[in-house]
């Protein structure tokens, strides 16, 4: 699976269906890229010296799953509290908690190295369980299965 969207709406639907088909046994690779990298920053992350465009980049981007806004309806705000909101209320796990029950049951995480290079997104401001690749790593991956997604 390909993970471009930054957009809460879309990462939770990338891990309802990676934890759904690795719950089903199926062998999941999620490859976060551009916009999907900001779900897998820590909320705390370590500092790290930046030049003046990773600076910028790193201020205007979402620092972490808590913090991804919804994708249409976002109503300055309102429509991302109400989707939370509605999640717990229906006891839904929440998007970190779905994040780490991927990790838990097996899906393999990766990052796309590029882009953490053109963004200036370090590793350390990542969680830590990930696996940070090229391109071709995940191309490889997806030789092998028999679908790939594009979220």
């Amino acid at each position: 699976m390909v993970v471009f969207s930054g957009d809460l709406d879309k990462a939770i639907a990338a891990f309802i269906i990676a934890n759904g088909a690795v719950s089903m046994g199926h062998k999941v690779t999620m490859f976060f890229t551009f916009w999907g990298l900001n779900m897998l920053r820590k909320q705390h992350p370590p500092k790290v010296k930046k030049n003046i465009v990773e600076k910028m980049f790193g201020f205007m981007m979402p620092r972490s799953a808590e913090r991804l806004t919804l994708s249409k309806m976002g109503m300055g705000g309102l429509g991302t509290v109400m989707i939370k909101g509605i999640m717990k209320k229906k006891n839904m796990n929440s998007l970190p908690e779905m994040i780490q029950s991927a990790l838990y049951n097996g899906v393999q995480i990766q990052t796309c190295q590029m882009t953490m290079d053109l963004m200036g997104i370090r590793k350390e401001k990542l969680l830590d369980e990930i696996e940070t690749v090229g391109v071709a790593t995940f191309i490889h991956s997806s030789d092998e299965s028999n679908a790939t997604i594009f979220i």
